[in-house]
């Protein structure tokens, strides 16, 4: 469990470092728009790689694919540290991102391999907490490395960390069994056709939420045409899964209520995780007037309660056995919190941005654990591999459309209001238009382009702006909340296995085995 945990500090911690090193980066390599793929190509192949780990999980075993993601994710850190150029940190991100694909998902599937369902919720909510804490303190690191030091150092850092992890994984998994050897025919086994496809299908999505409302309008054909395909492309990959004879997601996954359920609140938990994220940066940095690196430091209420609170409902949920009780009451306190983040303005108080973000909070912490056994519940335990890669799925392409939509929304609210509110101010207005009023906040140079210190009645409008434009962010968001509340009545509730059936398990001695028959424990006797 250790050895996993050290693997989740890996993957989150450099998922939000980089955000608020930005401005750094672009000061060093260039202001380009292709500056927000140092984000989007990590998601991109965070989450098409994801399926695949999981096929291939149980053609090669557990061991050989964790090894190979710590080893994947340590290659695109030594390309992206010493990056001479944009497009070459990009390619470092790109090949992070398969890395931690894998990562991502093999910690969750070694955790169900060696710990039955019903007590699985303590050891996922131990997991969870940690790399809860690794995503919020990111950019809290990212911003000191830029401060202090060089943003280099946030993918320099993943080297002695990359080689730690690498070591305490090798000696843990050692008692795994190893898998099956890679050979000609293991390789053919392996559903490229899908894979291709899908990977194919979600980097169109992606560049179509890119683009629309920045580069080019929502209603161009750039937009459109990649956002069509991406989604036509979707059902496609799961018609061409029903002809291959070892799918990537196998269809039965979907046929009961619970597990789909509970893969569309995996979807939503995650989606509004990250829509919290990349909107509250926006209104720290554009209407308080904070430093990128404050920002990161006023997200800190959500980790204070969020690791902690994952813990420990993760430890109720195996000892009451039930999973559905934590869902609803999870997602109902997403509607309050969203609810109360639509009245965020310029005179909001510390103590209500702080106790907003600690409802928000509570209802993440209290889901994190229990999606996953949500779904695995209702599945045999033959399909633990695809079924965690679905959801580790399902969860990355959440947070696609959780950092997408607001700023889409954002962004298009942005520009009707500077064109209605901004009409006397044409340099202003060109700044602000077309994305600028993102790209400024985000880049922490709102204040100095625009020179609102020295301009209170600019400053007063432009705040407005701000204020109005991430206020509709926030009413959708709602909807997508209360969206989440009613999917979590449609599970129904299904006794959790208390023993553990799979070939992936411990390797037990034949004296330890002897001595857990005779115990009585009921851990040792599902083990």
């Amino acid at each position: 469990m250790t050895s996993m945990a050290l693997a989740s500090v890996l993957a989150g911690l450099d998922a939000t470092a980089v955000s608020t090193a930005l401005p750094s980066i672009i000061h060093d390599l260039g202001s380009s728009q292709g500056y927000v793929w140092i984000a989007n190509s990590y998601l991109l192949t965070t989450t098409a790689f994801t399926p695949i780990f999981g096929q291939t999980a149980d053609i090669f075993g557990r061991n050989a694919l964790t090894l190979f993601s710590i080893i994947i994710f340590a290659v695109g850190s030594a390309i992206a540290g010493p990056a001479p150029t944009l497009g070459a940190l990009i390619v470092g991100r790109a090949v992070q991102g398969i890395g931690c694909a894998g990562l991502n998902t093999m910690v969750e599937m070694v955790v169900c391999d060696l710990v039955p369902l019903r007590e699985r919720g303590k050891f996922m909510g131990f997991i969870f907490g940690i790399y809860a804490i690794s995503t919020t303190i990111g950019p809290i690191v990212g911003g000191a490395f830029a401060t202090f030091v060089t943003w280099r150092w946030i993918f320099y850092i993943n080297l002695p960390l990359s080689a730690v992890t690498l070591a305490v994984v090798i000696a843990s998994l050692g008692a795994l069994p190893k898998g099956a050897t890679v050979s000609l025919s293991s390789i053919k086994r392996i559903d490229f056709a899908g894979n291709a496809l899908l990977v194919t299908a979600i980097t169109s999505i992606l560049l179509a939420l890119t683009w629309g409302g920045e580069q080019y309008p929502w209603s161009s054909y750039q937009t459109i045409v990649p956002l069509v395909l991406g989604l036509v492309g979707l059902p496609l990959f799961l018609l061409l899964e029903t002809r291959v004879p070892e799918p990537t997601t196998p269809l039965r996954l979907f046929a009961n209520r619970t597990s789909l359920a509970g893969f569309w609140c995996a979807f939503t938990h995650n989606m509004l995780i990250f829509w919290i994220l990349f909107a509250l940066p926006i209104y720290f940095q554009a209407i308080l007037a904070t430093s990128a690196f404050r920002s990161g430091v006023n997200i800190l209420p959500t980790a204070a309660v969020f690791a902690p609170i994952t813990i420990v409902s993760g430890g109720v949920m195996s000892k009451i056995g039930r999973y559905r009780p934590l869902l609803i009451v999870g997602f109902a306190f997403f509607p309050l919190a969203i609810g109360l983040f639509t009245r965020l303005d310029e005179t909001s108080t510390t103590g209500y941005w702080v106790g907003i973000q600690i409802l928000a909070a509570v209802g993440i912490g209290i889901i994190t654990p229990v999606t996953l056994p949500t779904i695995l519940t209702p599945l045999p335990e033959s399909d633990v591999a695809v079924a965690t890669a679905t959801w580790a799925f399902m969860r990355g392409f959440g947070t696609i459309w959780g950092a997408a939509i607001p700023l889409a929304i954002f962004n298009s609210k942005a520009d009707e209001l500077v064109a209605a509110r901004l009409q006397d101010n044409e340099a202003v207005r060109a700044l602000l238009s077309h994305g600028g009023a993102y790209t400024l906040a985000a880049g922490g140079s709102l204040y100095s382009t625009l020179n609102l210190d020295g301009d209170p009645a600019l400053a007063t409008v432009v705040k407005g702006i701000y204020v109005d434009s991430l206020k509709l962010s926030w009413q959708v968001a709602l909807a997508f909340a209360l969206f989440g509340f009613l999917l979590s009545f449609v599970a129904k509730e299904i006794p959790m296995r208390s023993e553990l059936e799979t070939e992936f398990g411990l390797v037990e001695q034949p004296e330890k085995k002897a001595n857990e028959e005779t115990s009585s424990s009921p851990l040792s006797d599902s083990a």
